[in-house]
């Protein structure tokens, strides 16, 4: 049997009629009825709300199978319960790890580790 991608065109010209339209007008039509009348800022067309969608969910919101600031808030937890879980020893060691790694890899000079020449 011979599959034809003919539908699944159709489907994204569909999708782009039925979502991005109508949400790049209303995203057009709120930054020029609230935002321009509050503050002394310009008017936007539909191309340029749709630019500002665009870099919002690249900021903010993420993409599908690509979590946002929202997804990555669980590994965040998960970092500051690490932390927590650390002896001072472990602590210590991991400041220092990451203090060389941003350095560039050279040690600080204390009087304890004279500089080599």
């Amino acid at each position: 049997m011979i599959h034809s991608r003919f539908p699944r065109f159709i489907l994204f010209l569909l999708f782009i009629f039925v979502v991005l339209v109508p949400l790049g007008f209303i995203i057009m039509a709120l930054w020029n009825n609230i935002l321009a009348v509050i503050f002394p800022i310009a008017i936007i067309n539909f191309w340029q709300a749709l630019g500002i969608f665009l870099l919002s969910r690249i900021l903010f919101g993420g993409f599908p199978g690509k979590p946002g600031w929202a997804g990555r808030r669980h590994k965040m937890e998960e970092m500051r319960n690490k932390w927590f879980n650390m002896s001072p020893e472990e602590r210590q060691h991991f400041k220092q790890h990451w203090g060389n790694r941003f350095r560039g890899g050279q040690t600080p000079v204390t009087p304890e580790s004279p500089a080599s020449e």
